[in-house]
């Protein structure tokens, strides 16, 4: 989420690449192949799971994510719904509580808004107020924030409102790898997730080793990924990809802004009350002993934290 600004994703992606260490057994994998091969895997592993949304069987997916899917484990484990996400939604998290996985698709998260009361009422409320006594272990996932020749009602990155949600675990993966590990991981959690993908993303190949290709592999929820991606363009700077939204890795950020009382934060979201303005809040509560801290968020031109800044500035004046 961190590391990408759309009008540069293709440069950036390019030194992303470039930079990682990965075997020479490395091959190449698109999100899209990742997200249908975690799927599958899945499946194959746990009869418990199964998939459900709008055209996810005969079509194979609106992205074709889950394509093949419905030929292999058949309509009872791959159902199509009616256009009708509240519908669905709420029988997807009734089959959580009844103790399958659910795999909700929505064809893109704006449309979860219909079906946003299951979410968050249903699914996350019953798990907070139980103490995660009461398992609700369903997966809401769905391409999510901007894409190509859509309007404002197709394009909202929803990663600042669910993340503000108790109950709900949320992830957002960037490269092939964050796509498998992550969906791996979040089919497998008790608590119910929501997975942001990123739609224009799904056709991007990435390099994936053999260890990530493994059948047991997943990765951390809650971890963010630290690396030195820029530093061939002879630019010293540690960029940090959250892949967790919540929970925040805010140990990772906080030791990253340590090192050089500096921050930029890059999202797709609102500029107010979004992901950046918690990161930021994150490092005045966690690294009020650093003496200046200069930063600043980013959304196209727009500035994330000015409000945080000035709060910033004030409480360095005085300490």
């Amino acid at each position: 989420m961190l590391k990408i600004l759309r009008q540069k994703a293709g440069a950036a992606r390019a030194v992303v690449l470039s930079s990682r260490n990965y075997s020479a057994s490395a091959k190449q994998m698109t999100v899209r192949e990742a997200l249908n091969s975690a799927l599958d895997e899945e499946m194959s592993a746990d009869h418990r799971v199964f998939l459900m949304g709008e055209e996810v069987g005969e079509y194979q997916g609106a992205y074709k994510v889950t394509k093949g899917l419905l030929q292999k484990y058949g309509p009872e484990r791959v159902v199509d719904t009616p256009i009708t996400e509240a519908g669905f939604t709420g029988i997807g998290v009734g089959a959580a509580y009844y103790g399958l996985r659910p795999v909700v698709e929505f064809m893109t998260f704006n449309f979860a808004m219909q079906a946003i009361d299951h979410i968050i009422n249903s699914a996350a409320k019953t798990n907070y107020m139980s103490s995660g006594n009461i398992s609700v272990p369903v997966v809401f996932r769905g391409p999510n924030g901007a894409a190509a020749g859509v309007g404002a009602q197709h394009s909202q990155c929803y990663a600042a409102w669910y993340g503000a949600i108790p109950g709900l675990k949320v992830l957002s993966p960037y490269s092939s790898e964050d796509a498998r590990g992550l969906l791996k991981a979040a089919i497998r959690d008790p608590d119910p997730v929501v997975f942001l993908e990123n739609e224009l993303l799904y056709g991007e190949s990435f390099p994936v080793s053999e260890e990530v290709l493994d059948a047991g592999f997943s990765t951390p929820i809650g971890k963010a990924k630290a690396a030195e991606i820029l530093a061939k363009d002879g630019i010293d700077a540690e960029v940090i990809n959250l892949r967790s939204i919540r929970p925040l890795d805010r140990s990772t950020i906080n030791a990253s802004v340590r090192k050089t009382n500096r921050l930029v934060t890059v999202e797709e979201g609102f500029p107010q009350h979004g992901v950046g303005a918690e990161i930021c809040a994150s490092i005045v509560e966690d690294s009020l002993v650093i003496s200046t801290l200069q930063s600043r968020g980013s959304l196209g031109q727009m500035s994330q934290c000015r409000m945080l800044l000035t709060l910033n500035e004030w409480l360095f004046r005085r300490l």
